[in-house]
Formats: structure tokens, C-alpha cells, sequence
């Protein structure tokens, strides 16, 4: 064993301090020496936030700061960020899907057809809920050929990348010769173009800071029950200090414009969902031991092939959710609907965030981070007038540095003999 994983050991982590509360100088202790050994956590993605913002607000001359922009760059996230979630998911088993921007696509073009005046003319909840089974049909359809017929997922969703982008084709040029449909519904425009009171954004700031204190209090009597050790109070109260600061700046800022998306709020909603199933369901459980070791989990009679099957599911439920966000915002769905660089955003989202591409590590909150992140760029770089080549360039090397950071952590976690 190595010198470090000796003083782990011996200091003890989180969990294993056993029945008291640590000492400030413990936590610290046990934090830094996680560090040293490789896992970062979120640091590397704040760190790299605080940069991104800090040059482009300086290239912008401050403009990136102004309230309007900042209610942008909210819009701007909604979609990627409800994608990403999905596609966490699918990464956590260490799997890909390729095919989630199109799948979206597919929903939103089968929810706006059906909403079409005259035709189906649907109400908005029938069409988003068929849209929605149809995005997660497509998911059991992908989960299926991969676990059945032992095709590697790259290569089936891939297949599907084409296959749906063609079906997005055929449907929008068989309903309009323009390859453009217009959706009708108020409703589900709305759902990107709409915006919270101002009562209803602190109303939403107050209620995310309470369940967020609810449940770390809560956490702290379990682990006191359990005879675990419990982190000093001194940081809890300061991660709720932090979260009431960050949401409570956030909403001021946006009432300065035009007030807090829905979207991002629908978004925020289902994201909060997977993280309460992925840390504390037993199919959470399952989702983190099938990425970490899928032989270790069948052995210990996890259905490993349902698993598999339940997370592209989701990655396709929760890319319905985010193409319907999208074609929201746009007013419309088209030919080229799911293109562009929305594939690339999405993944590089789940990734930037902090999900390992090696499966098995990660939470479902890298998708907001990461979608922060990315949205971030592509927003920094609007204001800065640069062509889609220097775009592309940037994005890349971004999701270059966050996998290599990646690589190195689990280089790092596993010479230190910790993890």
C-alpha cells in the first residue's frame, strides 16, 4: 500500500470515521487527501467556469455579464442540460449513445405534427406524452439490439443516428415542401419563450434552498443512526449558506431582465428527478456497480442486461424532453432539426461535467454543470462574432481537456491504491 492510501486510511474517510461527528481539521484532511489521490470532483469544472467567464467577459467588454445576455445563456442551456441528464446515464454503464440528438429530433417533430391545425390537430399534453413514448420506444429499440443481439452500442446507435435523422427528413418534407413546420400549439411555444414571475422565481429560490437543507439534515440524523461518521456542521451549513448565494443571485439577476425560463425550470425539475433515482433508489445502486464492474454486479444477481436496457430509455426519454425545448425556442421544426452540434454539446456536456467515459463515476449533476459550461462557449462566442470553424476548434479542445482530466484522475485514484 502506498504512503498516501496508508494516510487515508488511517485518517479515515467521509464514511469511516464511525459514530461522531469530524473536526473541521479531519474533513479538511480527508478533502485534500482525496485530491492528492485523484479525485477532483467538481473542482476542475468550477475552476474552468471561472476562467471561461472571466475571458469572455473581458473580451466582450462586459457584455457576457449584462442581465439580458446572462437570461440568454439560461435559455441557451435548457435543451443541452435535459439531454446531457439522459446521456449521463447512458455513460454511467459505460456505454455511448450517438443517436440522442435525433431521437429528439424525432420527438419533436412527431409532437409538433401531431399538434398541426387541421390535421391531427392534438391536444398539447397527448402530443408531448405520444412524442415522449415515442422518443423512449426508441430507446428500448436501441437497448435491445445491444444487449441481445451483443451489438457494441457505438455501432447501433450510430445506425441510429442515420436512421433517424432520415425519418426527421422524410417527415418534415412529406408535411411541408419547405421542409419547415410551424408549430401552433401557445402552449408548447411557450415552454422556451415564457418566464417566471418574479414572486414565483424566489418562490422556487426558497423552496430549492429548504429541500436542499431538508435533505442534508436529514442525511446527517441517518448517518448518526448508522454509526457513520458525520461531516463537521460547519460545512453543511456553509454548502447551504453557498446554495442560498448562488440561486439567490441567480434569480435576482434574471428579474433584472425578463425574469427565470421555464425551460430551465423543466429542465431543473427532471434533473432533480434522476438525481434523487441515481442516489437514492437501489436502481441507482445498480446503474454505478453495472458501470463499475458488470461481471462483479451479474454475480451478485443484478439483471445486468435490464439495467442496460432502463438507461437508454431514459437517454432517449430525456432527449424527447430536450428536443422539445429546443424546437420551442425555434418556433418550428425542420429538415435540419437535431443537427448541427447538438450531438456533440450533449455528450460533451455529460463529460465536462465530471461523468467518466470508463462508466461507473459520476452524478447526474454534471449535466447542469457541464450544459453551464457549454453553453457558456457557444454564448461567449456569439457575442464575439467567430465563424463555426473557430467554434468547433474551441469545443473540441474543451471536451479534450475535460477527458483528459478524466484519464488523469483515474490514473492518479488507482496509483495511490484508494481507488
Amino acid at each position: 500500500m502506498t504512503e498516501l492510501a496508508k494516510k487515508t486510511e488511517n485518517r479515515g474517510p467521509i464514511e469511516s470515521a464511525g459514530g461522531r461527528q469530524q473536526t473541521l481539521g479531519e474533513f479538511m484532511g480527508s478533502w485534500w487527501d482525496r485530491i492528492r489521490a485523484g479525485d477532483l470532483g467538481s473542482l476542475p469544472i468550477i475552476i474552468g467556469l471561472i476562467v471561461i467567464v472571466a475571458i469572455f467577459g473581458y473580451l466582450s467588454d462586459g457584455i457576457f455579464f449584462k442581465p439580458r445576455n446572462f437570461v440568454n445563456l439560461l435559455l441557451q442551456m435548457s435543451g443541452i442540460t435535459a439531454i446531457a441528464t439522459g446521456v449521463v446515464f447512458v455513460l454511467l454503464i459505460a456505454e455511448i449513445d450517438l443517436s440522442t440528438a435525433f431521437v429528439g429530433a424525432v420527438g419533436s417533430v412527431t409532437m409538433t405534427l401531431l399538434l398541426r391545425e387541421g390535421d391531427a390537430n392534438w391536444p398539447w399534453w397527448a402530443a408531448v406524452g405520444a412524442a415522449m413514448l415515442v422518443t423512449t420506444l426508441i430507446g428500448l429499440l436501441h437497448g435491445l439490439i445491444i444487449t441481445r443481439a451483443g451489438v457494441p452500442s457505438f455501432v447501433v446507435t450510430l445506425a441510429g443516428l442515420l436512421a433517424w435523422s432520415g425519418v426527421v427528413l422524410i417527415l418534415t418534407t412529406q408535411y411541408s415542401q419547405a421542409g419547415t413546420i410551424v408549430i401552433q400549439n401557445p402552449v408548447v411555444k411557450g415552454v422556451a419563450n415564457s418566464f417566471l414571475p418574479a414572486f414565483w422565481g424566489w418562490f422556487v429560490c426558497v423552496a430549492v434552498v429548504l429541500g436542499y437543507a431538508a435533505t442534508e439534515f436529514y442525511q446527517r440524523a441517518v448517518k448518526a443512526r448508522q454509526n457513520l461518521a458525520v461531516k463537521p456542521i460547519q460545512i453543511s451549513l456553509l454548502q447551504i449558506i453557498g446554495l442560498a448565494l448562488i440561486t439567490g443571485a441567480a434569480v435576482w439577476y434574471a428579474n433584472t431582465d425578463r425574469g427565470v425560463p421555464v425551460s430551465i425550470m423543466i429542465a431543473l425539475v427532471f434533473l432533480f428527478f434522476w438525481l434523487f433515482i441515481a442516489t437514492r433508489t437501489r436502481f441507482g445502486r445498480y446503474v454505478y456497480a453495472v458501470g463499475g464492474n458488470p461481471e462483479a454486479a451479474r454475480r451478485a444477481g443484478i439483471n445486468v442486461n435490464s439495467i442496460r436496457i432502463a438507461c437508454f430509455m431514459i437517454s432517449s426519454f430525456m432527449a424527447g424532453i430536450g428536443g422539445i425545448i429546443l424546437a420551442s425556442r425555434l418556433g418550428s421544426v425542420s429538415t435540419n432539426t437535431g443537427g448541427g452540434n447538438l450531438l456533440l454539446n450533449s455528450i460533451a456536456a455529460a463529460v465536462i461535467g465530471g461523468t467518466s467515459l470508463f462508466g461507473g463515476s459520476g452524478r447526474v449533476t454534471s449535466a447542469l454543470l457541464g450544459a453551464l459550461v457549454i453553453a457558456s462557449v457557444e454564448n461567449g462566442m456569439g457575442l464575439m462574432g467567430w465563424n463555426s470553424g473557430v467554434k468547433f476548434v474551441v469545443n473540441g479542445l474543451v471536451l479534450l481537456a475535460a477527458v483528459l482530466v478524466d484519464a488523469y484522475s483515474r490514473r492518479s485514484r488507482a496509483s495511490s491504491g484508494i481507488a
